[in-house]
């Protein structure tokens, strides 16, 4: 475990810590804590999923974010070792090899859940589960899966999966923010997501941003936009204020 100083962010003092923990697959997995100091006491928990680079340096900053909302936030790891890259090819490879492992991929979420748990700073009975690209299609599939989450937030994520909900599977409330323009994910698929959700009897908000493409959400990709960034982000804090009785 690695630690760092603390950052002041506005009133909060973020203080951030690298966790090495391990999965029931054997993988070794490095992930990202962020709490905010100034605040006493357990508070809800949330795990951040990374996009198909890994767990880099914008999951991490979307961890220190939820921190000072004060949150108790673990970005975990989904591809072991702590791995992430800035190449397109090495991305889509470590992704493809991830999603080629349901099993793999929910143990490795299990044991980040169960890390963010173990936190003293986190209330075990108030958790939820946010994703972005890749990662949104994680929590779309832990939620399908009944990992018990109160909530999970899907950013431009992907909808398909080869563990579909099935009635009443679906325990946790979910939102996805997805963007009107995004090439990668079709409007048959968007429609059999809906339909799914619906015939499991999910609590279920998707939240259309017109003209936004894949990736909105970050600054770093050249689909960012600004609105849909700002405005999905928001809904997220509503979407929470709800859950875990904070509005």
């Amino acid at each position: 475990m690695t630690t760092s100083p603390s950052t002041g962010t506005g009133q909060a003092t973020i203080r951030t810590r690298e966790i090495t923990y391990r999965s029931a697959d054997g993988a070794t997995l490095v992930g990202y804590y962020a709490c905010d100091e100034a605040l006493a006491g357990p508070r809800p928990g949330v795990l951040v999923v990374h996009e198909w680079w890994g767990l880099n340096d914008y999951a991490k900053r979307r961890a220190r974010e939820l921190a000072a909302l004060g949150y108790s936030t673990l970005a975990i790891d989904m591809y072991g070792e702590g791995r992430n890259t800035a190449s397109m090819e090495q991305a889509r490879a470590l992704m493809l090899e991830a999603l080629a492992s349901p099993a793999g991929m929910r143990e490795r979420f299990l044991a980040g859940f169960e890390q963010l748990r173990q936190q003293p700073q986190t209330d075990s009975a108030q958790l939820a589960a946010i994703g972005y690209c890749f990662g949104g299609r994680v929590v779309l599939d832990m939620a399908r899966q009944g990992v018990p989450l109160a909530g999970v937030v899907s950013f431009h994520g992907l909808l398909d999966t080869v563990t579909p909900a099935t009635p009443g599977s679906v325990q946790a409330k979910v939102l996805v923010a997805h963007g009107d323009a995004d090439s990668l994910i079709s409007a048959d698929q968007i429609a059999r997501f809906k339909d799914e959700m619906r015939a499991a009897g999910a609590d279920c908000r998707f939240q259309h941003h017109s003209d936004a493409p894949h990736a909105f959400s970050n600054p770093a990709s050249p689909g960012y936009q600004q609105a849909a960034d700002e405005n999905s982000w928001a809904d997220m804090q509503a979407f929470f204020a709800e859950l875990f009785g904070r509005a």
